[in-house]
């Protein structure tokens, strides 16, 4: 029995056998090293936490770039709604500056328009007869002596009216001669000007120039 327990003994779970039958010794781990062994395990084990430390820091390098470029985009489309907002602002504020130059001109000139047209159109009227002009009430005498002096300039030999319509604002008119007409009014010339700026501003958007363009001194 105590062969048998002996015999036994010699087989434990680790024991490995080959297809004959034989025993084949399983590999137990080292228990001593050399100290260049010992070294060699030192460098392995710091190689791979280099590897390890530089592949994290890869990844958050990444990471960062990609957050950096998601920042400089939104930075860039703020920039530019800033400059549309700027050229906006600038284009409104000197159309009110004309509008105010143009008003104070008109005030002190208001037959300077009606003489103006009537030079543009002398050769269209230098045939007809007869010239009717509508103007503000107020300024029917001056609107006439404009035309007339206008006339004697263009050599336009025909006779001119001009009459009162209370429905003209002050420097505007309308001149008729029979196979056409021509009409002028600040207030509607205005609203058409600022009407233009409005939809050229829409159309611009925010692609009027590129914050991307590099300096002209970059290239130098």
């Amino acid at each position: 029995m105590n062969d048998v327990i002996a015999t036994a003994r010699k087989f434990y779970f680790d024991t490995v056998f080959e297809d004959n039958g034989r025993v084949i010794a399983p590999m137990r781990p080292k228990k001593s090293f050399t100290p260049e062994e010992v070294e060699a395990i030192r460098e392995e084990a710091f190689a791979e936490g280099e590897r390890s430390a530089t592949a994290i820091a890869q990844a958050a390098q990444a990471l960062a770039l990609q957050q950096i470029a998601v920042a400089a985009q939104g930075a860039l489309g703020g920039l530019a709604m800033v400059a549309h907002e700027h050229r906006s602002g600038s284009a409104r504020l000197a159309l009110a500056a004309a509008g105010k130059i143009a008003d104070a001109a008109l005030a002190r000139f208001p037959q300077a328009p009606v003489a103006a047209a009537l030079d543009a159109l002398a050769r269209e009227v230098e045939a007809v007869p007869r010239l009717v002009a509508r103007c503000a009430e107020d300024q029917v005498d001056g609107v006439r002596q404009a035309l007339e002096a206008a006339a004697h300039n263009a050599g336009y030999p025909g006779q001119i009216v001009v009459r009162a319509d209370p429905a003209l604002p002050p420097a505007a008119f309308v001149l008729d001669w029979g196979d056409g007409s021509a009409a002028f009014d600040p207030d509607a010339a205005a609203a058409r000007v600022a009407q233009a700026l409005d939809e050229a501003l829409a159309a611009e958007g925010f692609h009027a120039e590129s914050l991307n363009t590099p300096n002209e001194a970059d290239h130098g």
